[in-house]
């Protein structure tokens, strides 16, 4: 199964609702949420408010990815949010299993994600524990930014850890995703697909969307 998951940090924070609305309406499996802090990573996002109006309106799960520092402290609230899946990064935890299992006992599926400077070999411990490992093709903080090419060899070397430790998770992507990387994305392993600035800056979301799902099922 193939999920593309919009961004909603590209969204136009003055019509949100209906960005959320368009979404609902789209082939979107998911609606990504990127929480940014200013300390883990250099810039700011939103918050428990801007989540809490996004899930008002939101009948897609949420995908929500936590840049954080300290993120154990928030998940319980992100959770009463309407979060479906919580991602941490491996970076900003240094009890990494126990936040894993707060996540679950939370009734959320536990994702990690790891920054382009991450090996995936570090992620032997965990895998077997989680549901999706999130892999930055970007450094986070900021939308817009270039995809970069070592990602592949990234992947590459998820799908085989996955085979020496015999566990299946789902793979996601962020950063730089498009209709010109989507199909050798998607036969290299990954299951998940955010894309940002790609489909909301475009003239048509709804049928960018649809493209990219078109361009995954492989």
């Amino acid at each position: 199964m193939k999920y593309i998951a919009p961004s909603v940090l590209a969204a136009d924070f003055g019509n949100l609702q209906s960005a959320v609305e368009m979404l609902n309406q789209s082939e979107a499996d998911w609606i990504h949420v990127d929480v940014m802090d200013g300390v883990f990573v250099p810039n700011i996002s939103f918050g428990m408010p801007v989540v809490k109006a996004i899930q008002q309106h939101a009948q897609k799960p949420l995908d929500v990815h936590l840049m954080i520092a300290n993120p154990d402290d928030y998940l319980a609230d992100f959770q009463k949010l309407g979060a479906d899946r919580i991602t941490v990064h491996y970076e900003a935890c240094p009890h990494l299993h126990r936040t894993v299992q707060q996540i679950k006992e939370l009734g959320c599926k536990a994702g990690v994600a790891i920054n382009p400077h991450t090996s995936v070999k570090l992620l032997e411990n965990i895998l077997v524990d989680i549901d999706l490992v999130l892999v930055m093709s970007v450094n986070p903080g900021f939308g817009g930014q270039s995809f970069i090419d070592h990602t592949y060899q990234k992947l590459k070397d998820l799908q085989q850890l996955m085979q020496e430790t015999s566990t299946s998770v789902l793979v996601e992507v962020d950063g730089g995703v498009s209709d010109q990387n989507a199909t050798q994305l998607s036969n290299a392993g990954v299951n998940a697909f955010v894309a940002g600035s790609f489909v909301f800056k475009s003239e048509d979301p709804v049928a960018t969307i649809a493209h990219l799902k078109q361009a995954v099922r492989v």
